[in-house]
């Protein structure tokens, strides 16, 4: 997959725009103290879904609403943050919606996606059993298959991208977790967009450790489980063009335990009081875990999405640091 040129992500932009303001990138004194850098947090958790995807959603179903026929509906799987993103912007084209989510999925994010119109359907134990259902309901039904990573995504995500970078054009490091990696993709166009230096960084759970193996093998990778709390990571088949974007344009991939990604969420709910779902703190999760490598250098870690259900917070919350 070509990355998209600035004119694509700034034409993208001016689509999200229209239904989102542009988040903040703050530097939080407390959590530059505990990292031992200086510490900039990319605030993806304040938009109206939580998360980073509506970006993406936004500028895809823009897309999609203006092809000829226009679909009389589309589908697409997800843990959360994307099926939200789809239903928020496919309402505004009139795009009827259908998700698939595995049985066991946040309880919260599915009530989330029911109120945004989405019709739900459960199936599988995990994502990459949802997403093969979801393709398979997709031709049953005559539906647009809307996949999580695909180009359009992609350039809408990077919106976030050109925020962060010319707000900080000086940072020394960029942080991203990878779910299915359009937010690691999105962070890469838009360093090389506009020509910025930042090393970027993706974080992985232990548990779901696809695309770090993968990274370290340059070849896709597949595991046979994605068994973690941070369900917008749990991606245990890497997508070959994600993959081939971050071996040309990512550092390293770091991975993360259950344990670590829990301190991380009450980390930032201590020093930021911001509410970080798994994957949205599994960037943190990495910079206190990599604490020397990133000493004394101007880092920004993305909080993701900040979608946590009630059972992985209390958990996070009674831990001691």
């Amino acid at each position: 997959m070509k990355l998209p040129t600035l004119t694509e992500i700034e034409a993208a932009a001016e689509i999200v725009y229209r239904t989102l303001q542009p988040t903040p990138q703050i530097n939080w004194p407390l959590l530059s103290k505990r990292c031992g850098a200086e510490v900039w947090v990319k605030h993806e958790n304040h938009l109206p879904t939580g998360a980073f995807k509506i970006r993406g959603g936004l500028y895809a179903m823009s897309r999609i609403a203006a092809l000829s026929p226009k679909p009389s509906g589309v589908i697409s799987a997800t843990r959360g943050n994307h099926g939200q993103s789809v239903a928020l912007a496919a309402a505004q084209y009139d795009l009827p919606v259908v998700i698939v989510v595995p049985h066991g999925n946040n309880p919260e994010k599915n009530e989330a996606m029911r109120a945004l119109g989405a019709e739900l359907i459960e199936h599988g134990q995990d994502f990459q059993d949802s997403l093969e259902h979801a393709g398979a309901l997709a031709e049953e039904r005559s539906l647009l298959f809307v996949r999580s990573y695909y180009r359009d995504l992609v350039v809408g995500v990077a919106s976030y991208g050109l925020e962060l970078f010319r707000a900080c054009p000086d940072l020394d490091d960029v942080i991203v977790a990878v779910g299915t990696g359009s937010g690691l993709s999105g962070v890469i166009a838009a360093r090389n967009a506009l020509g910025a230096t930042a090393n970027i960084y993706g974080v992985v759970a232990e548990q779901a450790p696809a695309y770090a193996l993968s990274f370290q093998q340059k070849q896709s990778v597949a595991t046979k489980s994605a068994d973690t709390l941070a369900d917008g990571l749990a991606c245990r088949t890497p997508d070959e063009s994600a993959l081939a974007i971050l071996l040309g344009g990512a550092e390293d991939i770091f991975t993360v335990s259950e344990t670590e990604i829990l301190q991380a969420m009450k980390v930032l709910m201590v020093d930021t009081h911001n509410l970080a779902e798994g994957a949205g703190a599994a960037s943190l999760a990495a910079l206190l875990k990599e604490k020397d490598r990133f000493a004394g250098r101007k880092v920004a870690i993305v909080l993701s999405g900040g979608n946590a259900d009630q059972a992985v917070l209390s958990r996070a919350m009674a831990l001691d640091f």
